[in-house]
């Protein structure tokens, strides 16, 4: 994030923040707005949301049915930018199919961004462990899944404690831990284990294990997961049959990634 101070120097271009502010009010609850929504989300006046919205539709980034805005396919492309620069998802993939094949449950892999791990390489199968479809791209709050919870187990204590200081915990289910001392507990135990089991906590039903992706300077800079439905795996199962893959699996997407950079 920029300081203040990088915001009011020569560098710093207003109206390209402005446009991707604008682009971040989108998400999978608001995907489909008006121009007063935009304009309420961002705090920018109407006149200026309208010219960014507009501009985003010109160049294809957006489209506008008379009432609503939404995005468009195009917007991908800076999330592909993005992940083609970092190499995850190419390294990644071979290592989390073997993954997949072998304990037949759909692997992912994230990064963490604000508030929320966002989904940059899938490995479906067939079985369905969510209600909601779960893409390249998607977001989900990070206090409340597996790969979220080793991504603040490897974040510096100032910076855990922030994260905790801004973020909205919501419950997502009757399960889902709220209190912050427990959550911080439970990530210290992730921070030792090196993983983090979630279950019936982000949906009733779901269960999934995750584990850190370090870079050389053992960092984590992303994570990747196993998830399935509690009919078909125990957090015991999950422990015994998944966990000792998992970790081979983020071990040698760690060491692949040291020897791509």
């Amino acid at each position: 994030m920029s300081s203040k101070s990088d915001s009011n120097s020569g560098t710093f271009v207003q109206s390209l923040a402005k446009g991707l502010q604008v682009i971040e009010t989108f998400t999978h609850d608001t995907s489909h707005q008006t121009l007063a929504d935009v304009s309420k989300i961002t705090g920018q006046s109407r006149a200026a949301t309208r010219r960014l919205l507009h501009t985003l539709v010109q160049l294809g980034y957006a489209e506008f049915d008379g009432k609503l805005f939404s995005l468009t396919p195009r917007t991908l492309n800076l999330g592909y930018s993005y992940l083609s620069s970092l190499g995850l998802n190419e390294v990644a993939y071979p290592f989390m199919q073997k993954l997949t094949d072998e304990v037949q449950e759909s692997c992912s892999a994230s990064v963490l961004n604000g508030f929320d791990v966002v989904y940059v390489a899938r490995v479906p199968t067939s079985q369905r462990v969510m209600s909601i479809t779960l893409n390249i791209g998607t977001r989900l709050p990070a206090y409340a899944t597996s790969m979220g919870r080793v991504h603040l187990a490897g974040l510096p204590f100032d910076k855990l404690n922030s994260y905790f200081d801004d973020v909205d915990i919501q419950a997502h289910t009757e399960k889902t831990v709220t209190d912050i001392d427990t959550l911080k507990a439970i990530i210290d135990q992730a921070r030792r284990e090196g993983f983090a089991i979630v279950e019936d906590e982000l949906e009733m039903g779901l269960i999934s294990i995750g584990a850190p992706i370090f870079n050389n300077n053992h960092q984590t800079i992303a994570a990747v997961n196993i998830s399935s439905h509690t009919s078909r795996m125990s957090i015991k199962s999950m422990k015994d049959t998944v966990l000792p893959k998992l970790l081979e699996c983020s071990r040698n997407i760690s060491e692949a990634l040291a020897k791509s950079q």
